[in-house]
């Protein structure tokens, strides 16, 4: 009369359509349960993939489904797909032990659930129904590796954080079931020759630009920039089950040698990622600098684009620097130095607005063909990085002045000024080096970028950058905006958030 279910899909009515979440194989198909909720239902209604301690109530062998439930509470998520490593016994089965060595338990395999994996290989597995002497069954759904793979520790460390990794059946069933949207309502952007600059081992193309010179006689030495973002929107709708996947998962994760994302394949790595030649639909700010780099107007819109090409920060700069290919060389006269004419614009405004200068280096973890680490490296900061991180600023405050300027609700990204007592370490320690913050007075950005550029010539540059970084507050998501201090910058918002 009372069980626990896992709601996994909904019937040709919209209802709610639930499993048992433990029945023995024995018993054949777990049957199907229609949930009932109601107005005096207290919480957040259960949706698919959630699983709930449920009243049940028969209807009837000759009903469809033959039972319904009501929820009594919903129950945390777990993952049924586990990982762990496989311990052949004698005479066929054998048993999983945990990837956490906390976990004092084992699982048992009967002999045709072993999916033929081999003694002490790093398996991924699903809890059945009890076992005959205690425990509980298992099944060997896939064999991953050898657990002293580099590789394997991405997946162990996925398993231990809790981090879904597979998706339910009813997602991937919207997922592949998602149509390329058509012109309606939206501007027709394929003329215009956007391109995606991302690292050379990008795993998906999220924003494109474009640029070009003002037309506008009124606005002489002036700059049209546009951002273009995948219009997630249009494949993901509010209550669908894309949408709650996405919002249980809050966001993709990344690791050396794979990704978990947010959304599936389809969506994520194709209709959502601005792939060269290939129509997409997006949402676009069209933004108009002048010569200094000061924005004088931005519209944003719904629009389908066509990506000319899909370039690597390296490239694109190796093309600016004298060097194209087969790819930049078409582009450079007509895409390449219209955005670094932009970008000349945007720096004069940056350099007004003097925000903190660290440039820290980013170190980089390479993997051999085997999954080992081949080494650590420091990436050269090019201008095409910062031509980027230029513009999707401007966009991210363009995006905040939107919002702001319809009402509407928005979460804000912020960043507060350093706090006394980190002011305070961060003091004490450049006194060692013959260095002062002012002691009086509010603490601005240039104070710390006078102290960078003393000591960029010195053998503590990198100490001091460090140093001053660790005194700066977490950046933070905010519905309310107190400005962003490293930025220099009264308001600030996420355009592809």
């Amino acid at each position: 009369s009372v069980t626990v279910l896992e709601i996994g899909e909904r019937d040709s009515y919209g209802e709610f359509i639930a499993r048992p979440a433990t029945w023995p194989e024995e018993h054949g198909t777990p049957p199907r349960v229609l949930m009932i909720e109601s107005k005096q239902d207290k919480g957040p209604a259960a949706g698919i993939g959630d699983r709930v301690l449920a009243r049940i109530t028969a209807l009837g062998q000759d009903a469809d489904p033959p039972y319904q439930a009501r929820t009594i509470k919903r129950l945390p998520r777990l993952s049924r797909s586990q990982l762990g490593i496989f311990r052949a016994l004698p005479g066929g089965g054998g048993v999983i032990d945990p990837v956490d060595r906390k976990q004092l338990k084992e699982w048992r395999v009967a002999r045709g659930a072993t999916n033929d994996a081999e003694n002490g290989e790093l398996v991924r597995f699903e809890l059945g129904g009890p076992a005959r002497f205690g425990g509980a069954n298992a099944r060997v759904t896939d064999r991953l590796s050898n657990p002293q793979d580099q590789r394997a520790t991405s997946l162990i460390a996925i398993h231990a954080h809790g981090i879904p990794d597979t998706f339910p059946d009813a997602v991937l069933t919207e997922a592949e079931a998602a149509k390329e949207p058509d012109l309606r309502r939206r501007e027709d952007l394929r003329h215009l020759l956007f391109v995606t600059i991302d690292p050379a081992d990008a795993r998906d193309r999220d924003d494109a630009v474009w640029a070009e010179a003002d037309p506008d006689p009124a606005n002489k030495g002036g700059w049209v920039v546009m951002v273009a973002i995948a219009d997630v929107a249009s494949y993901v709708k509010p209550g669908s089950a894309l949408d709650k996947e996405a919002r249980s998962r809050g966001n993709s994760v990344y690791f050396p040698d794979r990704v978990v994302p947010m959304l599936p394949e389809r969506i994520s790595n194709h209709l959502c990622s601005l792939q060269a030649d290939e129509p997409r639909p997006c949402l676009a700010v069209r933004m108009v600098f002048d010569k200094d780099g000061r924005k004088r107007s931005h519209r944003f819109l719904r629009g389908l684009m066509r990506s000319a090409a899909a370039l690597a920060y390296e490239q694109a700069q190796a093309a600016i620097d004298g060097n194209p290919d087969e790819v930049t060389g078409p582009l450079l006269d007509s895409v390449l130095r219209p955005l670094w004419g932009a970008y000349g614009s945007l720096t004069r405004a940056r350099a007004e607005r003097a925000p903190l200068d660290l440039d820290l280096p980013e170190r980089k973890i390479q993997l051999d063909e085997q999954g080992r680490v081949r080494g650590v490296t420091t990436p050269l900061r090019l201008d095409a990085h910062r031509l980027i991180e230029e513009i999707m600023i401007a966009a991210n405050v363009a995006a905040a002045e939107e919002l702001e300027a319809k009402r509407t609700p928005l979460i804000y990204r912020v960043h507060d000024q350093p706090s006394k007592e980190k002011l305070a370490a961060l003091a004490e320690f450049l006194a060692t080096l013959g260095l002062k913050l002012p002691k009086t007075g509010q603490i601005k950005p240039a104070h710390f970028n006078r102290i960078l550029a003393e000591t960029r010539a010195s053998p503590a540059a990198e100490l001091v950058g460090e140093m001053i970084l660790r005194s700066q507050a977490q950046a933070e998501y905010n519905a309310g905006s107190f400005g962003h201090f490293g930025l220099n910058l009264r308001r600030y918002a996420h355009f592809t958030s």
